[in-house]
C-alpha cells in the first residue's frame, strides 16, 4: 500500500531541500509533526526521533539521501516500519513534490491500515503547508513582496 501526494511550488528545488534538512523545523510546515531531530548531520544512516502531533514518538533513521534531489526516512518500531519518500524535481515554474508513504513488516497488515488512514487525510494538508511555506520563506528571503 502506497500513498502518495504531490504539488507544485513555485520555488527552487534547491529552497525545498533547505527546508527538508532543517529536520527540527519540520514542526513549522508539517501540522502532523510535534517534534523531530537528528543526532547527527541529514545523511544516510543518521538516527533520530520523530513525534507526530496525534500519537507516539518513534526511532527514525535516514535510509536514502540525494542532495537537491531526495531523501527517505523510517519511523520503525518492532516488526513495523514506516517509510517516508520525498522527492523534488525543477519545473517551469519551480518545483515539483512528491512525498510517498509506505509500509512494511511482520505487523503492517495490523498497523498500516489505522496509520494509512492518519497519512490519507493528512498528507495534502501537508503538503499544501509545505507550499505556503516554502514560498514565503523564498519570497522573504529573495525580498520579493
Amino acid at each position: 500500500m502506497h500513498i502518495e501526494e504531490c504539488v507544485q511550488i513555485a520555488v527552487p528545488p534547491v529552497v525545498i531541500d533547505k527546508i527538508w534538512s532543517e529536520v527540527d523545523q519540520w514542526h513549522l510546515w508539517d501540522p502532523d509533526t510535534k517534534f523531530a531531530q537528528l543526532n547527527g548531520p541529514f545523511s544516510v544512516g543518521t538516527r533520530g526521533r520523530i513525534v507526530p502531533s496525534k500519537g507516539m514518538g518513534v526511532p527514525m533513521v535516514v535510509s536514502e539521501r540525494t542532495e537537491g534531489r531526495s531523501f527517505t526516512v523510517e519511523g520503525y518500531i518492532p516488526l513495523f516500519r514506516m517509510h517516508f519518500e520525498h522527492t523534488v524535481i525543477p519545473t517551469v515554474t519551480g518545483s515539483e513534490v512528491t512525498h510517498r508513504v509506505w509500509f512494511t513488516g511482520l505487523l503492517a497488515f495490523l498497523f498500516g491500515s489505522s496509520v494509512a488512514k492518519q497519512v490519507r487525510e493528512g498528507l495534502p494538508r501537508t503538503m499544501q503547508s509545505l507550499k505556503i511555506y516554502a514560498e514565503k520563506r523564498h519570497a522573504s528571503l529573495s525580498g520579493v513582496a
